[in-house]
């Protein structure tokens, strides 16, 4: 099967932008009352799991996408510098289904802000153009034993993404 390449530039990822597939946390005053520009999180399908993982830079190509049905899953660089996130929305997270390779977009992910994906959404990243970086990750203990959900582009579709920074 020869494979599609699709180019796609990273868009600034903004709150509104954003909306579909999850929140964009930013800085806020600390005491500020829980309203929109905080992401409701769905932890209570496990025990939930905060850690900061460590990745190594890998091509800005995409070649599978990854959903978890049971949790929101947050995300954060802990070093300040911009990532780049691939992201679907779900038609319904408890269904099974299979994400358009046209309805993916991509994100570049300020350095100071954090990410909460909706139950559900696919996404492709954390990437990035060091040679690693740190992220703090939020989702259950047993999100990648249990709730892995991954599709992959190039087989199914015969489409790889290339994000364009």
């Amino acid at each position: 099967m020869s494979l599609t390449t699709l180019r796609l530039k990273a868009e600034p990822a903004t709150p509104e932008s954003i909306t579909p597939y999850g929140t964009l946390i930013t800085p806020g005053e600390d005491g500020t009352p829980f309203g929109p520009a905080d992401a409701p999180l769905e932890l209570g399908r496990g025990t939930p799991r905060l850690y900061i993982m460590r990745l190594n830079r890998k091509p800005l190509l995409v070649r599978g996408i990854t959903r978890h049905s049971r949790v929101t899953q947050c995300l954060a660089a802990t070093g300040g510098k911009d990532w780049f996130i691939c992201l679907a929305a779900p038609r319904d997270p408890d269904a099974p289904e299979t994400p358009d390779p046209a309805r993916i977009a991509c994100f570049r992910i300020g350095g100071g802000v954090a990410l909460a994906l909706k139950r559900g959404t696919w996404h492709a990243g954390p990437y990035f153009e060091a040679e690693s970086a740190d992220f703090l990750n939020l989702e259950l203990s047993d999100t990648n034993e249990t709730d892995h959900h991954t599709v992959r582009l190039d087989q199914e579709f015969g489409t790889v993404i290339e994000i364009i920074p």
